[in-house]
């Protein structure tokens, strides 16, 4: 344990958790349809299916709520949130709305002006695509070569391909991209954090053809944390400047603040000086989101979120996080496991492609693996592969994913390492077998974001 910090906190308050027997967890999986987003809650023994709204808020944070502005209109709950926004960030203009996809819903459509426009990425996650799609635009993601070579250190996996970047502008015409999304860290990459180089050379671009760019930044301090441990140059900056640097080098800022905002229920719209595109958006925020100073949060919400924003930035607390799961990855990989290397920011990314080379892309493998995690021990956790990549929106084929990863996503400030040790374990048990885990097919598919409400059946009952 001499390699990783110790937790910059003492535990307050607890939630009791227990195990249900496994007859009963086979018993509650095949009634969620063999989807882990269909359990349960109270079924789950270590839930690792999100990182997002799931963690622990501090009793400055509780405190915060107790003080919270509930007025409709102007609420100085509001006011405050804004003050740290604009501090983080330097940009002119804050809109609060009750999480991510709802500041995607208001933002995208508005930047897709024409036909046959593009939102390029170093990877799209789940909803950003799906809003992107909604809008009538087409996403296309642009991970750098180093993000697929899982076995091998490299210290910003999440970045962009640059060269891809500019072929795909020069394919498609500058005035055919309706915006550059940075996502930090890059989630569907395994939480890999972006570095300010790569930022830069995507502004530069991005710049000299006139497009925008959204920084999807649900992780943005934890990006932040890899750079100044990471980056050269940058050791000796505070978390806040590097952040800043990174807001410095976008348009407008999109968070899921459920991730490194610390709350249960928020997000962001921040946009840097386009006085235009604010206006655009207070016109769809009224009737999607609710009046511009709550965009559907309570004054409670704000007011623990302007409190989250702040302690997300504390280094010895990122110090923790991420050593957190690097502790969960360092396990795995000892047990022969194959993971995403090194371990990002909020999850650990076990290949199940590796592991389960006999599963289609199609069947899909991580999928699979998830439901024997949870009937080997309760853990939860969710599959970021080809069922999540969806289908062509032409063709409506199985699109298949570069990689089929299992994540377990580590919420913050809630469990502790000896939780860790028992899902390693777990994990451990399932890859002894992993020869006998079999593929899934549907029995109800959703059209959109279809791995959250989806049913399937193992291949061998059909």
């Amino acid at each position: 344990m001499n390699n990783y910090h110790i937790p910059p906190y003492k535990i307050k308050a607890v939630e009791a958790i227990s195990l249900i027997p496994k007859a009963k967890r086979i018993e509650r999986l095949i009634e969620a349809g063999y989807n882990p987003f269909r359990l349960r809650a109270e079924d789950v023994f270590i839930d690792l299916l999100t990182d997002s709204g799931t963690g622990a808020m501090s009793d400055k944070q509780w405190g915060a709520l107790m003080v919270g502005d509930e007025s409709y209109a102007g609420s100085r709950s509001f006011y405050r949130l804004e003050k740290v926004v604009k501090s983080i960030t330097g940009y002119q203009s804050v809109i609060p709305v009750h999480q991510g996809r709802g500041a995607e819903q208001v933002v995208l459509p508005i930047l897709v002006k024409q036909p046959n426009m593009v939102f390029l990425s170093n990877t799209h996650f789940d909803t950003t695509r799906a809003h992107v799609e909604l809008s009538h635009a087409r996403a296309i993601d642009l991970p750098c070569e180093e993000t697929y070579h899982l076995d091998e250190y490299h210290p910003f996996k999440g970045n962009f391909d640059i060269v891809g970047l500019e072929q795909q502008i020069a394919s498609h015409k500058p005035e055919h991209v309706a915006g550059i999304i940075v996502t930090v860290t890059n989630n569907s990459a395994g939480g890999q954090p972006v570095s300010l180089a790569n930022i830069k050379a995507v502004h530069a671009i991005a710049r000299a053809h006139h497009i925008p760019i959204i920084i999807d930044g649900a992780r943005y301090a934890e990006n932040a944390y890899f750079i100044k441990t990471r980056e050269p140059g940058y050791q000796d900056k505070s978390i806040r400047e590097i952040a800043k640097e990174i807001f410095d080098h976008a348009d407008i800022f999109l968070m899921s603040a459920k991730k490194d905002g610390l709350v249960n229920i928020g997000g962001l719209i921040a946009i840097k000086d386009d006085v235009p595109l604010y206006q655009q958006c207070l016109n769809r925020v009224v009737p999607y989101e609710g009046f511009p100073t709550y965009g559907g949060l309570a004054g409670r919400d704000m007011e623990s979120l302007a409190v989250g924003l702040e302690e997300a930035l504390e280094e010895d607390y990122l110090a923790y996080r991420i050593d957190e799961v690097r502790y969960l990855g360092d396990l795995l990989r000892s047990y022969g496991i194959p993971i995403q290397y090194p371990t990002g920011g909020h999850a650990v990314f076990v290949d199940c492609g590796a592991m389960c080379p006999h599963i289609p892309y199609d069947q899909f493998p991580a999928h699979a693996v998830a439901c024997e995690l949870y009937i080997e021990g309760g853990v939860r956790g969710v599959e970021i592969g080809s069922l999540l990549l969806g289908r062509d929106p032409d063709t409506h084929k199985n699109l298949q994913a570069p990689k089929e990863y299992l994540r377990l996503t580590i919420p913050r400030r809630t469990y502790t390492f000896e939780h860790w040790q028992y899902v390693a374990q777990c994990m451990r048990q399932v890859y002894q077998r992993k020869e006998s885990i079999q593929g899934l097919s549907f029995t109800y598919e959703s059209p959109v974001l279809r791995h959250f409400t989806a049913t399937f059946q193992p291949i061998q009952e059909k």
